[in-house]
């Protein structure tokens, strides 16, 4: 099973990490490029908040998905 806490908790620390938990590669590339990017064009400002969003999503999705065989 999944731990929708275990996924949030991974993804706010690095955003991708919680998706990945929850076997969602592609979406897991997207903020694995996406946060430095934001880090970095917005000189640090906005970096934050990717890392929020991600942990929310990857919450939210483990939470709705706990069992991965049946993805």
């Amino acid at each position: 099973m999944r731990n929708p806490g275990t996924a949030a908790v991974l993804s706010f620390f690095v955003p991708g990490l919680g998706q990945l938990y929850n076997g969602r590669w592609m979406r897991a590339i997207f903020w694995f490029l996406f946060t430095p990017g934001l880090w970095l064009g917005t000189g640090g400002f906005f970096g934050w908040v990717a890392h929020v969003v991600a942990a929310i999503t990857a919450y939210n999705y483990a939470k709705r998905h706990p069992h991965p065989e049946f993805d």
